[in-house]
């Protein structure tokens, strides 16, 4: 049961992790600040999507 578990839950942060991707490619950012982002949220992805969801969209 934990493997269903995990993999439900590896695949609603991948679901965030995305939408949070198409929303920072299409903010009015900078480019620097998007490619910082997208690599923050790939490169961490839960932490990196906390983070966006608290310091990025305004």
């Amino acid at each position: 049961m934990g493997i269903e578990v995990g993999g439900l839950l590896g695949l609603v942060i991948l679901a965030f992790d995305i939408y949070a991707i198409i929303k920072i490619i299409n903010s009015g950012a900078s480019t620097i600040s998007k490619v910082i982002w997208v690599l923050v949220i790939l490169v961490l992805p839960v932490l990196g999507l906390l983070l966006w969801l608290l310091f990025g969209p305004k």
